[in-house]
């Protein structure tokens, strides 16, 4: 099994090692965004001589964690299906669970390079040293991986269910959520009947956390709690969809085509 999921992570790897491209953009997205939005909440910042800075950069680099795990995930699928390997890979002795692993374990490499980098910019042109988070850091960007897995495997279960018909939902689905999970401002800003809906997602918790140690430096248990409890559902729940998918999509031969009917 070792062997097989390793095997796997270097497939995956090597693939930046032949696209220069592909590098650059586990930088280029992120760093741009740090910028705009950092230069912006500086003058905010200079404006209200508020923490918005602080919140904001946070709220990136913590957003781009969940969303490189959630695209290592979902976009290995299309990956497969773009090179034709989709049926190869299902009739290897390869078991669906050791490629689960091996792409989550590719999504946490993406998202470290990308903490590490974003975290450097952000220190060396704002003065924020992500590492203001403490220990807290680490339960935060442990539940950030496990919910953009979770994430990326419902895309995938989708992709494999609707073929490249449906590859924009890799980019689709972190976005559609993400202006209810209370990334860049608390869930106290969101409409009423808004607020209810944000408490269904595990990152709302995440993010209201964030926010909570920057603001007074403690650790944010119940946050942190409720992130994981949901979390857990979250994955049972995809886990159990792209199970059935899986089942579906074998029945009907849609491994074999890349267009679903």
């Amino acid at each position: 099994m070792i062997a097989r999921i390793l095997a796997m992570v270097m497939r995956y790897l090597f693939i930046y090692k032949r696209s220069y491209i592909r590098i650059a953009e586990l930088v280029f997205f992120p760093l741009m965004d740090l910028l705009v939005w950092g230069f912006v909440t500086l003058y905010l910042e200079q404006v209200t001589q508020s923490k918005a800075v602080l919140f904001m950069l946070g709220g990136i680099i913590l957003w781009d964690i969940f969303f490189r795990a959630q695209q290592a995930v979902g976009m290995s699928v299309l990956q497969e299906m773009w090179v034709g390997n989709t049926l190869n890979l299902f009739v290897s002795p390869l078991r669906s669970y050791e490629l689960i692993i091996s792409t989550a374990i590719v999504g946490f490499i993406r998202a470290l390079i990308t903490i590490s980098g974003l975290g450097a910019c952000a220190y060396l042109l704002y003065a924020f040293n992500i590492l203001e988070l403490g220990f807290a850091l680490v339960p935060l960007f442990g539940l950030l991986l496990f919910f953009g897995w979770t994430v990326g495997l419902f895309t995938a279960a989708l992709i494999l269910r609707y073929g490249e018909a449906a590859e924009s939902l890799a980019w689709i689905v972190p976005f559609l959520i993400q202006p209810f999970v209370a990334v860049f401002y608390p869930v106290s800003a969101l409409p009423p009947l808004l607020q209810v809906f944000a408490q269904v997602f595990p990152c709302t918790h995440i993010f209201e956390g964030m926010r909570s140690v920057l603001h007074d430096g403690g650790i944010p248990w119940g946050s942190l709690v409720s992130a994981f409890l949901l979390t857990l559902v979250w994955i049972s729940l995809t886990g159990t969809y792209l199970a059935r998918t899986l089942t579906h999509v074998r029945r009907k031969g849609y491994l074999t085509t890349a267009a679903r009917g």
